[in-house]
């Protein structure tokens, strides 16, 4: 279907654009889109050609991203083609049936339309908000990236009980650098499962940056290992080595003290025992 009033609209523009509805309802904006795997839903893309040459859309796609990572896409084979300075829109249904296994809470989603090389000729994002599984792959992920932050801060804070940190400042600041990366990450995601906030860039961004920048500082400003000798005062040394020697000393001086007290004469004198030997 052509859309003679836009197409004024987007010839000036020299670009490929997209605008898409789901369940005829606007897609983008501050309006979540709502992904339910139980049933299915109906897309709708129009797509502005506002350059010189025809453009061919073979695929729609529709996909779920977080962290850089791609946790679900669905592929549909739409074939058009779009004049110069035209618009066309296609509609068709989707099932969302596995998409519960897949991911669940806010997630940022974009409807994407592709040609024959799958090159993305343009898009149109929002954030989706997924009804899944808490067991699904993006649940399964945050839970282990929990795990592993709380190992990491397990073996640092284990270390720094011990002594057995660097003597470097900056070597146990990155003792603690993997703990904070993972705190962030683990911030990032729990916010979005619960569906307080998408893990859009301008989101992941400052909390994996401050929980790492806040475990470098902790790991910098750890006290310094040293050996348990030495953290005693000098003057508590000294005093144990001078009991020692004193100690020492009494011993021995007790050990001989009815030999070396007695006169000098007394001990030439005094009888040899039987059989002459001293």
């Amino acid at each position: 279907m052509l859309l003679g009033s836009a197409q004024g609209a987007f010839a000036a523009a020299g670009d490929v654009t997209v605008n898409a509805t789901v369940d005829r309802k606007a897609v983008g904006g501050t309006t979540d889109l709502l992904l339910d795997p139980d049933r299915s839903i109906r897309v709708e893309v129009t797509v502005h050609n506002g350059t010189n040459a025809p453009r061919h859309v073979k695929t729609v796609r529709l996909s779920g991203t977080a962290l850089a990572l791609t946790f679900f896409a669905y592929d549909t084979t739409v074939p058009f083609d779009v004049p110069a300075k035209e618009s066309v829109t296609r509609a068709f249904q989707l099932d969302l049936a596995d998409l519960g296994g897949q991911a669940t809470g806010l997630l940022p989603t974009e409807i994407e339309v592709l040609d024959d090389n799958r090159d993305v000729l343009g898009s149109v994002a929002t954030t989706g908000d997924v009804l899944g599984s808490m067991w699904s792959v993006y649940a399964v992920f945050g839970l282990g990236v929990l795990l592993l932050t709380v190992f990491s801060w397990a073996g640092a804070l284990i270390a720094l009980a011990r002594r057995r940190l660097p003597a470097n400042r900056w070597q146990r600041a990155m003792r603690f650098l993997p703990a904070g990366i993972g705190t962030g990450l683990v911030a990032v995601i729990s916010l979005s499962v619960l569906k307080l906030m998408a893990p859009s860039p301008a989101a992941e961004i400052p909390f994996i940056l401050g929980s790492a920048a806040a475990a470098l500082l902790l790991g910098y400003l750890t006290p310094h290992p040293g050996e348990p000798d030495a953290l005693r005062p000098a003057d508590d040394a000294d005093r144990e080595t001078d009991d020692f020697s004193d100690a020492d000393r009494y011993s021995v001086t007790d050990h001989h003290s009815d030999y070396s007290e007695a006169p000098l004469t007394e001990r030439i004198t005094r009888p040899l025992p039987p059989g002459g030997a001293v």
